[in-house]
């Protein structure tokens, strides 16, 4: 009988079968009597009837069911006599008889091995037998199948002899005990006390004998179970045998079942599962304290090691950046030095080509030459970047185009704005006047288109979020550039730029053109508000009490604390910062009316002397008291002009302390009139005034919005000399072409004499000065700002239009005085919903238009016809009151034209007329009187 052992698998049966096979086909072996002699016991060969068969040859084989009979037709040529009862007994028999042999050929009729294809299996699956596959198609008997061995010999023979698998043995399929050996209907559970398994309890014997032939798998799943609940230090887990067989089953032995499937044959898996989860729990099971301590080793070097790669991360990311920093370092200074060396030699070029221009300005202004207008913002980014419609703004001096009446000037503007067909015959239209402005006859209107041009850049929306200059973006664009240098070929031309900007020179460069014009540091530096006072105080010329240059909070507060103690009936403080232009960065607030210690300054002020309170321990009390109350009270109290930008006290102060600014007195008096002069320094020396007008505050006492010109607040004699004061001043600066001076004028309170106060310099060519140009074109006058008189001469039907005035052969005409109200910051949300020429249609069936004959009426300034929310417009009539009230006039059938009665738009019409009011003074009382003279007049002022 076959010994079997326990957790012996099927393969090891197998094989020992296959060694009996051979023992049984060859006897004579010397490997198969090692064999014998570990008590090998052959099967017992059940005797057949007896077959003919042929003995010449032995036929070994692995594998045989039985031992087949040599045919009886081959008996003959033996060396004995073969008996019927030796036949029967088999080749094997006769064999070991002799009677066979050795070398004789044996031919049988039936094969003993028949080949047939091999079933091939997936690797994963189990390769199942059934029992007729291991015993044969009949049924095993007790004669020729092996006992079964018993448990406690198995048990024994695992004890004694390890068992070892290999891979190869791993696809050996397993031993499936006939279904008459197992109950299926088996059921019952082991329980697992601290990981051991009582292998002598009757359940466990009882699932060992019942499972026997697939205990190997069993026994390994029960192995890695013991051990993951002792590892676990799990007390108590019930097994399902059922379940345990059938886990076991589908797994191989090579594989090690995972702990979700050992927690699938627990019956108490929740709890079992609970004592598992919790951290910590491995290392309370066995060999706990040793990988506890491997796990904080291992933690501890990955800590370690963690922070040691973060380090080089750290170090390598530090050399990577400082690498890339210095390299955008060098790349940098390299553009530095490149932009430095480029503008450095603008900046030679510029300065060679205006000593050029100065010394044949004589002939040049009397030859025939072409003057390119860049009415170009060039104030710093911070500044660009908070101006609404900055192209809109640049475009407020259309009226350069009439530089054209000087009949040598044709005239090259540079647009900031794509116009439309109807802008451009528009312009082209108001531009033909000049021969029809002369004779007074419409019908003498001419077509100058071949004496200016409107380009604009290409390069206008190639940068949307810069907000670039025109200087720039026409630097960018060289299609513009050659075709403003084939207009220019072989002629004399010269720049007007706008506030000065670096892109200016390279411009000039390119075109190899002078400016006239300042430079843009030397602009920059006295077109700032402390610049400007140093400026006016070198001319001598009054100002405004106040101090410049303040960069810091604390300097602000002393400074301010001084001014208030030495000039205590100022009631109002205004703050300008530096860079800031058209009253955008000022504030102002009534310091007086807001201090609490006000009545006690001016208590002690009149208890000193004018002496003693000059003295610095007379003031020491009040200017601490004045300290600790003025950082509360600016915060609550200043007022900014533009509330939209700085909505508080704080963002207002930034700016103002990063750009620096001046802090100055507002006239204390109840009539306070602004004035600007625009002067020119040519290129020779020679300082004009230009231009001159009293200034119209629609939106704030600190901010204009447009002018009455010529000037009739201060004497002329008086305004001439300081204008020449300042001119004279700024030419020994350095400064060239054309700027603009600000005044302000008030009859002193106490003295009763008039104050004129400098205020203000912009370095730059005015919307006022663009203005008066085209005043001037239209009415064909003349401004004399040295007697601040606007002349015209009334023209006649039968004056013919002449193009050289010199070759007059009549008498002049007689000349008239005029006055003009000129304002190019009027807006109106409705204008977007009408276009232009509907607008200019109604404009005209109301009244509002222009006469050639008398040289008075209106004229519109069209900036674009996209938004179409801003125009200008010059009123001109025979006085002052008049042309007021005209202008207002207009203003209100404007509104009412565009603007439904339930839809009034966003305007500053109703601001404008009332300034007017306030410089009438126009009262209530008297707006009846005025009524009943002039009720045409009076309509302007009933909104």
């Amino acid at each position: 009988s076959v010994q079997f052992f326990e957790g012996f698998p099927y393969y090891v049966f197998q094989q020992q079968v296959e060694m009996d096979l051979k023992i049984m086909l060859d006897p004579e072996n010397m490997d198969t009597k090692a064999v014998q002699n570990h008590e090998t016991r052959l099967p017992l060969i059940t005797r057949k009837k007896s077959a003919p068969m042929c003995s010449e040859k032995i036929v070994k084989g692995h594998s045989v069911g039985t031992l087949w009979a040599l045919p009886a037709s081959h008996h003959m040529g033996s060396p004995l006599p073969l008996l019927e009862d030796d036949v029967t007994k088999g080749i094997l028999s006769l064999t070991d008889q002799k009677l066979i042999p050795p070398a004789a050929r044996i031919n049988l009729q039936t094969p003993p091995i028949a080949s047939k294809a091999a079933p091939l299996h997936e690797f994963h699956r189990q390769l199942k037998k059934s029992p007729e596959a291991i015993y044969g198609t009949s049924s095993p008997s007790k004669g020729n199948m092996a006992p079964l061995p018993s448990s406690s010999s198995m048990v024994s023979a695992r004890k004694s002899k390890p068992v070892w698998t290999y891979p190869a043995q791993q696809l050996e399929p397993k031993l499936q005990v006939p279904p008459q050996t197992q109950d299926p209907c088996f059921d019952g559970d082991i329980a697992v006390y601290h990981g051991r398994i009582d292998q002598k309890a009757p359940s466990f014997l009882a699932f060992k004998q019942h499972y026997i032939f697939s205990w190997g798998n069993i026994v390994s799943f029960l192995e890695h179970t013991e051990k993951l609940l002792k590892d676990y230090a799990v007390p108590l887990a019930t097994i399902n045998c059922q379940k345990l067989a059938e886990v076991a089953s589908d797994s191989e032995l090579s594989e090690h079942p995972t702990k979700s499937d050992i927690l699938s044959v627990i019956k108490n898996q929740p709890t079992v599962e609970k004592l598992l989860n919790p951290p910590g729990q491995r290392h309370k099971g066995q060999g706990g304290p040793e990988m506890a301590a491997t796990k904080i080793q291992a933690t501890w070097r990955c800590h370690r090691a963690r922070r040691a790669y973060i380090h080089l991360r750290q170090q390598q990311w530090a050399s990577g950046v400082i690498h890339s920093s210095w390299l955008s370092h060098q790349l940098m200074a390299r553009v530095r030095k490149a932009l430095k060396e480029s503008r450095q030699r603008h900046l030679e070029n510029f300065s060679t080509r205006a000593k050029h221009l100065a010394a044949n300005w004589n002939r040049i202004r009397t030859s025939r030459r072409t003057i390119i207008h860049i009415p170009s913002l060039g104030y710093p980014q911070c500044i660009r970047e908070h101006i609404p419609d900055l192209a809109v703004q640049q475009n407020m001096q259309l009226g350069r185009l009439c530089d054209i009446q000087d009949a040598n000037v044709d005239v090259i503007y540079i647009c900031p704005l794509h116009l439309s067909e109807e802008l451009l015959q528009y312009y082209n239209k108001l531009l033909g006047l000049q021969a029809a402005v002369r004779s007074g006859n419409p019908e003498d209107m001419g077509d100058l288109q071949d004496r200016f041009r409107i380009l604009t850049p290409e390069a206008i929306n190639s940068f949307p979020e810069q907000h670039m200059c025109l200087a720039t973006q026409l630097k960018y664009s060289p299609k513009t550039i050659q075709r403003i240098q084939k207009l220019i070929q072989g002629r004399d031309a010269y720049i007007v730029g706008g506030v000065p900007h670096q892109d200016e020179l390279a411009v000039a460069d390119m075109l190899n053109l002078p400016i006239l014009g300042s430079g843009p540091e030397v602009a920059r530096l006295y077109s700032s508000k402390s610049g400007s006072k140093r400026i006016f105080a070198s001319a001598c010329v009054s100002t405004p009490p106040g101090a410049a240059d303040i960069h810091s909070k604390e300097q602000m507060i002393h400074v301010l604390s001084q001014l208030i103690v030495d000039h205590v009936e100022v009631q109002r403080w205004v703050f300008k910062a530096n860079d800031e232009a058209r009253g955008e960065g000022t504030a102002y607030c009534d310091l007086p009316s807001h201090l609490q210690c006000c009545p006690w300054l001016q208590e002690e002020q009149q208890r000193h002397s004018p002496e003693s309170w000059a003295e610095k321990w007379a003031r020491e009390p009040a200017l601490v008291k004045i300290s600790q109350e003025l950082p509360g009270l600016l915060a609550q109290h200043v007022q900014p002009v533009n509330e939209k930008r700085f909505p508080t006290w704080e963002k207002f102060l930034q700016t103002f302390l990063s750009q620096g600014g001046v802090i100055e007195a507002f006239p204390h008096s109840a009539e306070v009139t602004n004035l600007t002069v625009d002067m020119l320094i040519e290129p020779t020396g020679e300082i004009k005034i230009v231009s001159s007008g009293d200034q119209l505050h629609a939106e704030g006492p600190l901010k204009s919005s447009g002018s009455t010109i010529p000037q009739h607040s201060v004497d002329p004699a008086v305004l001439s000399s300081l204008c020449l004061k300042i001119g004279e001043t700024c030419r020994s600066k350095g400064v060239l072409g054309y700027f603009s001076i600000d005044f302000v004028t008030f009859i002193h309170p106490q003295t009763l004499e008039q104050q004129v106060w400098a205020t203000d310099l912009d370095l730059c060519y005015s919307d006022q000065l663009a203005l008066t140009q085209l005043m001037l074109y239209v009415t064909g006058g003349s401004l004399d700002c040295l007697s601040s008189h606007f002349e015209v001469s009334l023209g006649s039907k039968d004056l013919k239009s002449q193009r050289i005035p010199h070759e007059e052969t009549e008498p002049s005409p007689p000349r008239s005085r005029r006055c003009a109200v000129v304002s190019s910051q009027l807006r109106h949300s409705s204008l977007s919903g009408i276009s232009y020429s509907v607008l200019l249609q109604r404009c005209k069936a109301r009244g509002v238009g222009f006469d050639l004959q008398e040289k008075q009426g209106t004229v519109f300034i069209l900036y674009e016809d996209e938004k179409c929310c801003r125009l200008g417009m010059i009123t001109i009539a025979e006085d002052l009151q008049g042309v007021l009230l005209t202008f207002a006039h207009n203003l209100f059938i404007i509104h009412q034209e565009i603007s439904p009665p339930n839809m009034q738009g966003e305007t500053n019409f109703k601001m404008a007329i009332q300034g007017i009011e306030a410089i009438l003074g126009i009262t209530a009382e008297n707006k009846v009187k005025l009524e009943e003279e002039q009720p045409w007049r009076a309509d302007a002022l009933k909104e």
